[in-house]
């Protein structure tokens, strides 16, 4: 193990994970730690925080990508940051392991408290194909270049005549009926419609959205009746809603089936295949010495201590996507809070609260909440929110989307950008501009830099026989007489 590079030597408030709950802790904390003789250290893989909820907007091109993430450097000034990933944790002897994000060699960090607010992953299920052909919409590199391939797809599709490869590019299918899935579907629809507009060789109905879904129905979060209506709505702009139906295979043809008999229900090409069923939590919290529930997240006391059968871990801290926090609302999902932003966000700011707290042995608070209720946007001027039990659909609960968010972006910075580029974005219409070879950038360079090679030399022309004319036979004729006469001559 490589020797620890140069780090404060400082009591440490290590933070596990960049992401909502971790950029929040460190700007809540990063000050007080300070001036008390410490220092908070966060080490994430990423240089910045990524706000998900905006993913498919991005996916969408309604929200500049960039955006959509909240840089570390620019907003945690007096926060140690290393970029790299925490793959183990020795809490009995207060170390972590990195691993820096350039592959260097890995190291240990001492700590005194620990807060582990790793997230969350894509929950994914072996089906074959999938890990080939399938991308998700958990990173905002997924958001821009599924962007790209929906546009890249129709634009390429558009010069296509045989009819089974013009439909396959043309065919876009979302596994996942969850609030991801559906926001991502209907902003990929609005999308392909700007693009279809743009382009006379290709119609809106040769265009095909497929959503799939496990269940009997889709987005829990909101009502039944709000959920029908969704159905409806997707199926009103043309998007076929395959309900108690599971993607089975994506090897060349993707093969779904349904549910609970497993029957074929279809089988079709497409080139855009977006998952979107599910995450679970970070599995790194296998490398520690924390306890775990049966899904794998770290077990938590309403006041966000992590705890165990054997009792309350001191100096120990856990919220988000990869905590199991009680929720003492008497909601969510078997006694404990839902992974979502709504969560990790108070719950960051209690956690900074209470682990300040603790250093004065101050009483901690319990996370308690009140659901706000729920909001999604489906493109422009369309959506569905319960808010506070107050039901709303369409071009109000779009706005009502965009407000909450617009609001719960992190950072004053973000927030103007956000809605500055919402601003131009209705103004001036949505952006179709495909950005290519996004994987490859020094492709052109690259052909730019190398030396053309010569041309092939042309092959000889082959010998041709010179013009027989009367004059060439006569000459022809009189010197096969000399040469007749000249052996006889030589023979006497």
């Amino acid at each position: 193990m490589a020797t620890t590079p140069e780090l404060q030597d400082r009591p440490r408030v290590l933070v596990v994970g960049g992401g909502y709950v971790g950029l929040y802790v460190a700007l809540k904390l990063q000050k007080k730690i300070a001036n008390a003789g410490g220092i908070v250290t966060l080490v994430d893989p990423l240089p910045y925080m990524t706000y998900q909820p905006f993913l498919p907007e991005v996916a969408g091109g309604n929200i500049e990508a960039r955006h959509a993430v909240v840089s570390h450097r620019q907003h945690l000034k007096q926060t140690e940051l290393i970029q790299g990933r925490v793959t183990s944790i020795d809490h009995a002897n207060r170390t972590a392991v990195v691993a820096p994000a350039d592959g260097g060699e890995i190291f240990e960090i001492p700590y005194f408290d620990v807060v582990v607010a790793a997230g969350a992953i894509t929950r994914t299920f072996p089906i074959k194909g999938l890990a080939d052909k399938g991308i998700g919409l958990k990173t905002i590199e997924e958001a821009v270049a599924l962007r790209n391939k929906v546009l890249e797809r129709i634009e390429a599709g558009s010069l296509m005549t045989v009819p089974a490869e013009r439909a396959r590019a043309l065919t876009f299918v979302v596994v996942g009926g969850g609030f991801a899935g559906i926001e991502c579907i209907t902003e990929m629809e609005d999308l392909a419609r700007a693009a279809v507009k743009n382009n006379p060789r290709v119609k809106q109905e040769e265009v095909r959205f497929v959503l799939v879904e496990a269940m009997g129905r889709i987005m829990p979060e909101v009502t039944e009746k709000q959920a029908e209506w969704v159905v409806e709505h997707l199926r009103g702009r043309g998007v076929e809603v395959l309900l108690n139906t599971s993607l089975d295979n994506a090897e060349g043809s993707l093969k779904l089936i349904n549910l609970p008999d497993k029957s074929l229900a279809q089988d079709f090409e497409a080139d855009t295949l977006v998952w979107t069923a599910g995450v679970q939590a970070n599995p790194m919290v296998r490398s520690t010495d924390f306890p775990l529930d049966e899904r794998g997240r770290v077990r938590a006391l309403p006041d966000l201590r992590i705890a165990g059968d054997e009792g309350i871990v001191e100096n120990a801290w856990v919220a988000g996507d990869v905590a199991a926090v009680p929720d003492l609302s008497g909601g969510g999902v078997g006694g404990f809070c839902v992974p979502n932003a709504q969560h990790a966000l108070r719950q960051a700011k209690l956690l900074a609260n209470n682990l300040w707290a603790s250093r004065w042995d101050k009483p901690l608070k319990d996370y308690k909440h009140k659901n706000l209720g729920a909001v999604a946007g489906f493109g422009e001027w369309k959506g569905v929110a319960n808010i506070m039990g107050i039901k709303l659909k369409g071009a109000l609960a779009w706005m009502a989307h965009r407000g909450y968010h617009g609001l719960a972006m992190p950072t004053v910075e973000r927030k103007v950008r956000v809605i500055f580029g919402w601003i131009l974005s209705l103004i001036m219409g949505r952006d179709t501009t495909q950005l290519i070879d996004l994987d490859n950038p020094r492709g052109a360079f690259v052909t730019a830099a190398s030396p053309v090679p010569k041309p092939a030399a042309a092959p000889a022309a082959p010998a041709t026989a010179a013009p027989v004319t009367a004059k060439a036979v006569e000459t022809d004729s009189a010197a096969k007489i000399e040469s007749k006469e000249a052996v006889s001559a030589d023979a006497k």
